[in-house]
Order: C-alpha cells, then sequence, then structure tokens
C-alpha cells in the first residue's frame, strides 16, 4: 500500500517536472519562432501601422538613426501626466524599429541634468521644458542619416496625439529624402514684390514667401508654360486669371501624372492691382478681381462660383474705415477659429486662427467622382453677397442690409482626393507646343489619385491678414498674430511629401478617460455651481437688507450696528454655514460615489476574476471524479 502511494506522488511529482520542462521549452521556442509576431487588441488599433507608414519605411534607401529623449525622472516629479504619452510613444517607436527590418535603428535616452546627451539634445534642437526643480524636461525625438542629414520633433505635444503616426513618418521620410521639395509658383500677385514708380525700386516680397523660401526651393513660372518640369514636387497657382489653353493643359496633365497642387482662387483679390490708373482712382476698383481655374475645378468634381462672396456674422471682424471713425463689424472679413478647421487633417488640426477677407465658396459637385473633404468653413450665420458689393466699399455696415443668413456652412477651402479625368478629351489644345525630348503621351484620366488642395481666398496671404512688421534693432521683423502663414506651409509640407505620406491620416488618441467617473464629477460640479450661485444670491440679498436698514437708522455716522442689523447679519452667517456645509456633503458625496465605484472595480478585478477561476477549477475537477468513479 505505502509502496503504490510512493509510486502515485512520484509519478505526480514526475509530471508536474516534466510540465515545467514543457513549458520552458515552449516558452523558448516561441521566443525564437514567433519573434516579430504580435497581435494589437486595443481598440482603435493603436499599435498597427497603417498602410502609408510602411510604405515610408520600405521605401527607405538607408539606414536612419532615430534618438527618443525623454527625460523619465524629472517628468515623474514635476509632470507626472506625461508619463503614460511618454510610453504610448516609446512603444510606438520601438513597434516602427521592429517592423522596419533593420532599417531604422532606436535609441531610448533618459538625458540627465548637465551630461553629454542633455548638450546633444540642444544641439538636436529639441526643446527642454524646465521642471519646479529647474531639470530640464526633455520629450522629443531626432534622427540622423548617413549623410549628416537631421531632423526632430522639438517636443512631443499631447493636443497633437492622434497625428503622432504622422509626425513621425513624416521625420523619416525626411531624412529618407533630404533635399528641399521644390514649388512651382504660378501667381498673378506680385508675391516677389512690386515695382514702386515713386521710388524706382522694387518692393519687399510678402511675407508669405519669405517664410515659404526658407522651407522650399521656389521656382517661380510664367503664366504662359506649356508643361511643368517633372521634378516640380507641388504645383502653387496663386489667383489664376485668363490663362491661355495651354497653360491650363499643362495643369491638367501635371494632376493626371500625380503631380499635387495648392490652388488660390478668390471672387474679388484685395492684392489684385490689375486695372489700377493714377490719375483715375476708381478704374482699379471697378475692374475684375475675380479669380478662377474653369474648366478644370468642373472636371475635379468643384463647384465655385466667382461671382459670390461669403458674410458672416458670427465671424466678422470689427475694423476701421479711418482712425476718426468707430469700429464696425465687416462680415467680409472673417476670423476663423479652431471650431472652423478640421481638426482630423494635419494641415489644419493644430491651428488657433485664420483671417480671411472676401472669400468665395467651395461645394463638391453633385455626382462627382472625387472626394471633397472640406478645411476651412464659415458659421451658419453666412450667407453669399454679390462680389460687385465689394468694389470701392467706403461703409463695411452696408453689407448687412438686406442679409439674411442661410444656416448653411459653407467651405472657404477644401482638400479634393481621388479619381480625375482630363478637361481636355479630344488631346492638346492646338496652341501647345510638343515639349522637349522624347514626346509625352495625353493622359485622358489620372495615373494616380490626384490629391489638391484649393482656398478661395488669396487675401488670406497678405500681410495685413496675419503679420504686424517692426524695428527690432533696424531690421523689419514679421511677428504673425494669425496661423495663415502656418496654414499654407502645412499644405505645402503634406503635400510635398510621399504619396504614402499623404495617407498617414489622423488615429485615434490613446488616453481613455474613466467615462463613469467623469460623468460623477460632471454631476457633482453642476451641484456645486448651483449651491455657489444660491450663495452669491443670498450674499447679495443680506447686502441689500444691511443697507436698507442702514438707511432707516436716525444716526448714520454711527459704526455700531443696530440690533435689526445684527439680527441680519447673524442670519445671513448661519446661512452661508449651512451652504458651506451642503457643499463639503456634495463633494463629499462625489468621492463616495467614485469610491464606491473604485471599489467595485477592485472587487471585479481581485475577487470576482479569481473566484470564477476557481470555480471552473472545482467543476473540471468534480467532472474528472466522476468519469474516475464511473471507470
Amino acid at each position: 500500500m505505502n509502496g503504490s502511494r510512493w509510486r502515485r506522488i512520484g509519478l505526480g511529482v514526475g509530471g508536474l517536472v516534466a510540465l515545467a520542462v514543457l513549458f520552458l521549452g515552449v516558452v523558448m521556442l516561441s521566443n525564437v519562432g514567433l519573434r516579430g509576431m504580435r497581435v494589437d487588441l486595443t481598440q482603435n488599433r493603436l499599435y498597427t501601422l497603417s498602410p502609408g507608414t510602411q510604405q515610408v519605411i520600405a521605401d527607405l534607401k538607408e539606414p536612419i538613426n532615430l534618438y527618443f529623449y525623454f527625460s523619465r525622472e524629472a517628468a515623474a516629479k514635476q509632470a507626472p501626466l506625461v508619463m503614460p504619452y511618454a510610453n504610448r510613444v516609446r512603444e510606438f517607436l520601438e513597434e516602427l524599429a521592429t517592423r522596419s527590418g533593420g532599417k531604422i535603428h532606436l535609441r531610448v535616452i533618459d538625458p540627465q541634468p548637465f551630461s553629454d546627451e542633455e548638450d546633444r539634445a540642444a544641439e538636436f534642437g529639441l526643446q527642454s521644458l524646465h521642471a519646479g526643480s529647474g531639470d530640464a524636461l526633455y520629450f522629443g525625438l531626432s534622427g540622423t542619416n548617413s549623410t549628416d542629414g537631421r531632423s526632430a520633433i522639438p517636443a512631443f505635444q499631447a493636443d497633437r496625439e492622434e497625428f503622432l503616426e504622422y509626425d513621425v513618418a513624416k521625420l523619416i521620410n525626411e531624412l529618407g529624402t533630404p533635399k528641399k521639395p521644390v514649388i512651382g509658383l504660378l501667381s498673378s500677385l506680385a508675391l516677389q514684390g512690386q515695382f514702386n514708380p515713386m521710388t524706382g525700386q522694387m518692393g519687399e516680397p510678402w511675407p508669405i514667401l519669405t517664410q515659404l523660401q526658407e522651407l522650399f526651393s521656389i521656382r517661380s513660372l510664367t503664366a504662359d508654360i506649356d508643361h511643368i518640369d517633372k521634378d516640380v514636387d507641388v504645383l502653387m497657382l496663386v489667383h489664376p486669371k485668363a490663362l491661355p489653353p495651354k497653360t491650363l493643359y499643362a495643369i491638367d496633365q501635371f494632376v493626371l501624372r500625380g503631380g499635387r497642387l495648392l490652388l488660390f482662387v478668390d471672387p474679388s483679390a484685395g492684392g489684385d492691382t490689375s486695372g489700377q490708373d493714377p490719375s483715375n482712382p476708381m478704374a482699379g476698383a471697378m475692374a475684375d478681381h475675380a479669380s478662377n481655374l474653369a474648366p478644370l475645378l468642373a472636371v475635379w468634381g468643384v463647384d465655385y462660383d466667382p461671382t459670390k462672396v461669403i458674410g458672416d456674422l458670427e465671424r466678422g471682424l470689427d475694423v476701421r474705415t479711418s482712425m476718426q471713425s468707430p469700429a464696425t463689424r465687416h462680415i467680409g472679413i472673417l476670423g476663423l477659429g479652431r471650431g472652423d478647421m478640421n481638426q482630423k487633417d494635419v494641415v489644419s488640426a493644430s491651428l488657433d486662427k485664420i483671417n480671411l477677407a472676401a472669400a468665395g465658396s467651395l461645394a463638391a459637385h453633385p455626382g462627382a467622382k472625387t472626394t471633397f473633404e472640406p478645411l476651412l468653413q464659415s458659421s451658419t450665420s453666412a450667407a453669399l453677397i454679390p462680389a460687385q458689393r465689394f468694389n470701392a466699399l467706403t461703409d463695411p455696415s452696408t453689407l448687412r442690409d438686406g442679409f439674411k443668413p442661410t444656416g448653411v456652412r459653407y467651405t472657404l477651402a477644401a482638400r479634393v482626393t481621388g479619381p480625375v479625368e482630363s478637361a481636355f478629351a479630344q488631346g492638346p489644345p492646338a496652341d501647345q507646343k510638343p515639349a522637349a525630348g522624347p514626346p509625352i503621351a495625353h493622359l485622358a484620366k489620372s495615373a494616380a489619385p490626384a490629391n489638391i488642395v484649393i482656398v478661395a481666398d488669396t487675401d488670406l496671404l497678405m500681410d495685413y491678414m496675419w503679420v504686424q512688421m517692426r524695428e527690432v534693432f533696424g531690421q523689419r521683423v514679421a511677428q504673425a498674430f494669425a496661423n495663415n502663414g502656418d496654414f499654407v506651409a502645412n499644405i505645402l509640407d503634406n503635400l510635398s511629401g510621399s504619396g504614402a505620406l499623404i495617407s498617414v491620416r489622423g488615429r485615434a488618441t490613446f488616453s481613455r478617460p474613466f467615462e463613469r467617473v467623469e460623468a460623477l464629477r460632471h454631476k457633482a460640479d453642476d451641484r456645486l455651481r448651483g449651491k455657489a450661485l444660491e450663495l452669491q444670491a443670498e450674499l447679495q440679498q443680506t447686502e441689500s437688507k444691511l443697507t436698507e436698514l442702514q438707511g432707516k437708522r436716525n444716526d448714520q455716522s454711527s459704526l455700531v450696528l443696530s440690533p435689526e442689523q445684527e439680527a441680519e447679519l447673524k442670519r445671513f452667517v448661519a446661512e452661508k454655514a449651512r451652504v458651506r456645509k451642503q457643499l463639503r456633503e456634495t463633494q463629499r458625496g462625489l468621492d463616495v460615489d467614485i469610491n464606491r465605484l473604485n471599489t467595485w472595480l477592485k472587487v471585479i478585478n481581485i475577487a470576482i476574476a479569481p473566484f470564477c477561476v476557481a470555480i471552473a477549477g472545482v467543476i473540471v475537477l468534480s467532472l474528472r471524479r466522476r468519469r474516475r468513479s464511473a471507470a
């Protein structure tokens, strides 16, 4: 009996040892055989790379180095709320490095104060956020390539969390293609400066052009071009007027070849000086200052009326027609805020304010094959105004005469993507000359999905709409008070990237708030706010009562309170104490509700889940015993 018992114990121990060896073997085999295999079970697939990012990595011709700087100790002490987002960024970068097949070398650095790593972070251009203790807090990304090219994200911002993948993919794309993108500029406005007959000199270029020249390689194009070079990454058209057919054909074929386009049209351009005559000031005011790109807009699926201007009662800005006149609401000069911008598109999501003047309206043509995505929109208190009313306008208040909002949000800027067809179905126009070199075949439809951004305003490019010139140490410096320049730079930056980079859109945010807890907090805040208003009302009533009692006294100069005043004051003090007690009870009730919810979560996670596992084990054990008994 004892021998059989020891035999069973030995078999049990041997089985446990065999199971342990088998478990270790499976783990080792999984580490080798399943290396690189991951499953993303998050709700919004936060750790799954989009096809665009995967293509950006695949297009890398040489390895790049990424340096993720994060001051963990300083963040833990002074900014603990940054920690979860920092972990999210680090895990995303590790996923990139793992999926790159050795093309991306990631190094995570915790720069200590006064260390070589901190000096190197500053050399990369990373921004340090000084914590309360004085230690620098770094939370940014830098990268290098084999040709000593550098690029950096100075600091990761929580409000751009949904564009984390785009920002990192953009940095990788810049390191993979370090040359400046080429922007072909065709403009009927004097962006490069206009000749001043009074001084006999050329004027200074517009600040918008100066800013773009720092970021891109700008190539000026004439209005009579018959082709656009293949090395032009983005074509920027500003206020196109009466373009010849050969130029329209060149633009048409450029878009069909996969070229990206940024188009500015305007029903009433303030920067259009055509038709001006110094001897007749009214001649320029009555000239046609509208621009259009017909018939190309029609085949791209966009409706645009160059004779109508958007007026907006809510977004109209106050202006002065002279120094002596009071400010007047101008419903044709609009100030757009974050709520008027597309927060899902990378070119407009991080902007705060954009100013426009006499802007037109864009809309998707019914039945169009392209996708029309608004970037900037008016409020619902808007309507269309004939552009002729802006000619020689002296009193902006007259624009409100007969103005009736339609309740529609009009689109002022939009992105158009998808397949497009040629506006020249019969082939090149008669004035088209053969291009030098091998003949270029006519394209009847786009070889790749088009990507076009259209802005129905050119005045946003003018100085007075977004910058103020100041004299600093004898030099003229432009200080921006609106994001007009950032908006244009973001568009060109986005369009000049690879097609894979453009396809990387905003993702869901990583933060997952406790909705039930937030609802409890909001409910308590509502109750607290009501009690605070009640207390304020009682305070005002008591002060009024005290003033009334003081006025009935015979001795107005006496500082001694009357019996009535003392009674009223005591009543108020008692009432104030009661209300404060209710406020504390309300706050305590909030804490009780939240703690009760927290307790139930702990019970579910700590007790109920193991209890369910234990019950399942008991059931399995009972079934086994029944089988043995039956056997």
